[in-house]
């Protein structure tokens, strides 16, 4: 398979983390979008490589795309801060347990959508969210979760937390 595909719902109040990710080769359409998301940037759209310190790029390389348009100094330090740390500790964890096959990180990436809520405060949460929510996103990806029958079990049960109504 070319491509892996997660999402992860984790934490609450305006911490919250919504995690959206793609996993796949460097030369598939992951790679392509990796490559297209770190080489299109534009004002409220800072995309960036996670990092586990500056000169420490996690493997399988991961950029962080914005789900929301960043507007303003704290909430873009709460993205290349908090949020870059859990989704780095994230990734090198799962690799680490072989959620990710090690012998598979040089030539895998990932696209990673992260929210950062322009009301958040709470750093500690929004890196503890993000990193419980990447995590969950990994492994639904690399497990292809859920399946067809699961999604077809749970849907008449299904509240969007985020409808509406």
């Amino acid at each position: 398979m070319s491509m892996f595909i997660g999402e992860a719902l984790a934490g609450d109040g305006n911490e919250i983390a919504h995690i959206d990710l793609l996993i796949g080769s460097k030369d598939g359409p992951v790679g392509q979008a990796f490559a297209s998301a770190l080489a299109t940037q534009s004002e409220g759209h800072t995309n960036l490589l996670a990092v586990l310190t500056p000169n420490l790029a996690v493997k399988p390389a991961t950029v962080m795309v914005t789900k929301v348009t960043i507007k303003g100094m704290k909430q873009a330090v709460q993205m290349f801060g908090p949020a870059q740390a859990a989704v780095a500790s994230a990734v090198a964890d799962s690799v680490e347990a072989g959620v990710i096959p090690a012998d598979q990180a040089e030539n895998l990436v990932i696209v990673c959508g992260v929210f950062i809520h322009p009301e958040a405060e709470d750093d500690k949460k929004i890196h503890d969210y993000n990193y419980e929510a990447t995590k969950m996103a990994i492994v639904n990806a690399m497990g292809n979760k859920p399946s067809a029958s699961e999604m077809l079990a749970g849907k008449a049960d299904a509240a969007h937390p985020f409808r509406g109504f």
